[in-house]
């Protein structure tokens, strides 16, 4: 599968201006240190959507990937965000609409969404804010184990968990933080294994 390679050459003023990613055949690749990156309409690729440490994606509309999605620091849609596989932020994620994701979801920071989350497996992330539901754990070619279906945030700020284990660990400065911050890393860890058991 081909894979479009987005470099500073295709930025200006922080604004993509390559060529048309709303419906990519293949891979998109966004190299490192481009900082946020502003598409106007959608970000679409039939395989993976990756943005390497020090960039960032932030779509008009929508993003999608048949694979999985992951940027070094965040991701946000003006509407929904879709991955076949797991969806990775250093930062945070925000939608507009819903998140939805065949494997895991993790960010550094905050989830937001302005409709649901739907994922196969585990959340792992900060805050979390949803206005509408939470289906965590709806992997549809296996059963999740224990702590797969978990949805482990430090708090959640709002939305009703109708499938999953909600899990609130607490903010940084609280005393169990630091064991909270362990599970949250076993879980990033877990999520990643999954995920490259789904690509194979």
């Amino acid at each position: 599968m081909k894979t479009l390679t987005i470099t500073s050459e295709h930025v200006r003023d922080g604004k993509y201006t390559g060529p048309d990613v709303s419906d990519y055949d293949g891979h998109i690749e966004l190299e490192s240190d481009l900082g946020w990156v502003r598409f106007e309409g959608d970000v679409c690729a039939r395989g993976q959507i990756y943005a390497k440490a020090g960039s960032g994606i932030k779509a008009g509309l929508g993003i999608e990937a048949g694979l999985g999605i992951k940027a070094g620091l965040g991701i946000e849609a003006g509407l929904g965000i879709k991955a076949g596989s797991g969806i990775e932020a250093g930062l945070g994620i925000k939608a507009g609409l819903g998140i939805e994701a065949g494997s895991g979801i993790e960010a550094g920071e905050g989830i937001e969404a302005g409709s649901g989350i739907l994922c196969g497996f585990g959340i792992a992330c900060a805050a979390l804010a949803v206005s509408a539901r939470i289906v965590c754990g709806a992997c549809h070619w296996r059963e999740p184990e224990g702590e797969e279906s978990e949805i482990r945030c430090t708090r959640l700020v709002s939305g009703t968990v109708v499938l999953g284990t909600l899990v609130e660990v607490g903010e940084p400065n609280q005393p169990d933080s630091e064991d909270g911050a362990t599970r949250i890393n076993d879980l990033e860890r877990r999520v990643s294994a999954l995920e490259k058991g789904c690509d194979r």
